[in-house]
């Protein structure tokens, strides 16, 4: 447990003060309630840096201040592939999907896919959507709150409630506008306590050529062999990349935030700027954990669980005093991510659920039946964290490889239905429907996978690389989609009229001399990673 003094309590305090007074101006100011654009997508009035702090908040939850740092304690700066592999995907959001996103006008991904494809890849969409984030998303961030309270002396249960409703408060109330600004906030917050945990670690151990030497080579290679139980190179080139499709490019949950822009050049230049934050995490998360276990190594202390790294370096390693900031810091990542999720299952439901169903619902009665989904969402999400464990005993990897199950059919009919007019209804569906068989079926052999006789076909379909296995998915479901369509009619001129490349289209997403330039940066920036850690 930490042991906190009064100024670290001031530290949590004003976190809190500052965060509900920035939810409660944007609510009141906003007039957020006022309709279903105000409540769900920020009025479409948010600039670039708000968008891009938001992208680099929400994002960052339990997976990155848990996870990462347990993953970097057992394997090092592997699972950072991950993070830098994301600033290609923001790239590809804003020059890619942004200019159809913004232009189409609406409200979340299952819509779009309806203008492109049909109204069941919608129905599909909005439903595996919902699932998905209360199992890798909801259930994830509100464990990881509890452990989060377990080392201030709150029992687990007790803090993983106090998370769900200290957050549910301002999301509820506030819709989409209260959440990017607290994003805002919160993303100065999580910084500052990651670079203090970074700072006082690496100072304990005696810097950074005392931890390559305490901890070895190995553990700053990116680059793994094929065989390496989590992150094979092979996977990280070509399973990561489909992962980061879904999740950046296609998923409500990132792509609302580009979608509150005021315009196509603001959602480009939040994306950028997001993706110059996604460099950020190797050096604040991952390697938090690498200093904990090379710390261990010493004998400064003992690490029972690879997941509970960061917690340890927090209790030996920062001073008193400054515990709060990084506790505050710790709860702002998690938050953030909450807030984000409860917003987007809410827009998901209402807009692609209720609205369908009754479409002469009033505006006001929109946003009531999102809140009340969210609470239904948060029980569900809070039922489901006991089962965690039999899939990964490393949150992130846990994560990620639920991911891989459901998102190469989503990846595919996305990214082919942009570039090839001729794809249609009926091969998206095949594609997705193809897709959540095999996904649901590798789902369920990896949790009976004990039971499974070794050498089997069935043994392997299960223990195959999550990154092998969504790259094998991917291949799968883009062959399904494409001979399917070819198979049957082509689609009706509205379909692709506005939402597939052409010479038109090619020409409106031209950017600005700033944004090209600030591109090459980043991708040089990221190549330079690469380059050091391998």
């Amino acid at each position: 447990m930490l042991d906190l003094v009064s100024l670290d309590y001031v530290f949590l305090i004003g976190y809190f003060l500052i965060v509900f007074g920035i939810a409660a101006w944007a609510t009141f100011k906003e007039k957020v309630n006022s309709s279903s654009s105000n409540y769900f997508l920020g009025g479409k009035n948010v600039g670039w840096f708000v968008i891009g702090a938001s992208l680099f908040a929400s994002n960052i939850g339990s997976e990155h201040l848990v996870g990462l740092a347990g993953s970097g304690a057992s394997s090092g700066v592997a699972v950072g592939q991950f993070e830098v592999i994301a600033g290609f995907m923001l790239l590809l959001l804003g020059w890619v999907f942004v200019p159809f996103y913004v232009r189409s006008g609406v409200f979340t991904m299952p819509e779009f896919l309806e203008k492109r494809y049909s109204s069941g890849a919608r129905t599909y969409l909005s439903w595996i959507s919902i699932v998905a984030y209360v199992l890798t998303k909801i259930s994830v961030t509100i464990a990881a709150g509890g452990i989060v309270f377990e080392a201030i002396g709150v029992p687990f249960w007790a803090g993983a409630i106090i998370i769900v409703v200290a957050t549910g408060i301002y999301t509820i109330f506030g819709g989409l506008k209260a959440v990017l600004y607290t994003d805002m906030i919160q993303m100065f917050v999580l910084i500052g306590g990651s670079v203090a945990i970074t700072f006082f670690g690496l100072s304990k151990l005696g810097g950074w050529g005392e931890l390559q030497a305490t901890v070895g080579d190995s553990f700053f290679d990116m680059w793994q062999p094929m065989d390496h139980p989590d992150f094979p190179w092979t996977g990280i080139l070509f399973g990561a990349p489909i992962l980061g499709l879904w999740y950046w490019c296609t998923d409500q949950y990132i792509v609302q935030r580009v979608l509150s822009a005021r315009n196509i050049e603001q959602a480009r230049k939040g994306t950028i700027f997001g993706g110059f934050l996604k460099m950020l995490p190797v050096f604040l998360f991952v390697l938090p954990g690498i200093i904990a276990y090379g710390l261990s190594q010493q004998g400064y202390f003992e690490l029972e669980s690879n997941d509970q790294a960061l917690i340890v370096m927090v209790k030996n390693m920062v001073p008193a005093g400054v515990r709060g900031l990084v506790l505050a810091g710790l709860l702002a990542a998690l938050m953030s991510s909450l807030s984000s999720v409860f917003n987007s299952c809410s827009t998901l439901f209402t807009i692609d659920v209720y609205k369908r169903w009754k479409p002469e619902t009033s505006e006001k009665k929109l946003v009531v039946i999102g809140q009340v989904a969210t609470v239904i969402m948060v029980g569900i999400g809070i039922a489901w964290i006991p089962f965690m464990a039999n899939v990964s005993d490393q949150l992130f990897v846990y994560l990620q490889s639920v991911q891989g199950y459901i998102s190469p059919p989503i990846a595919a009919v996305f990214l082919l239905g942009i570039f090839f007019k001729r794809l249609n209804a009926k091969g998206a569906m095949s594609a997705l429907l193809s897709g959540f068989v095999l996904g649901t079926l590798r789902f369920v052999l990896e949790m009976n996978k004990a039971g499974l006789a070794e050498g089997t076909f069935w043994h392997t379909f299960a223990t195959i690389n999550f990154l092998h296995f969504a790259a094998l998915l991917f291949v799968v479901c883009a062959t399904i989609l494409v001979i399917v369509s070819l198979m049957t009619a082509p689609p009706a001129p509205e379909k692709t009229e506005g939402l597939t490349y052409d010479r038109k289209t090619k020409g409106k997403a031209k950017g600005s001399r700033l944004d090209i330039l600030l591109t090459v940066i980043l991708i040089a920036i990221i190549l330079m990673m690469w380059t050091y850690f391998s």
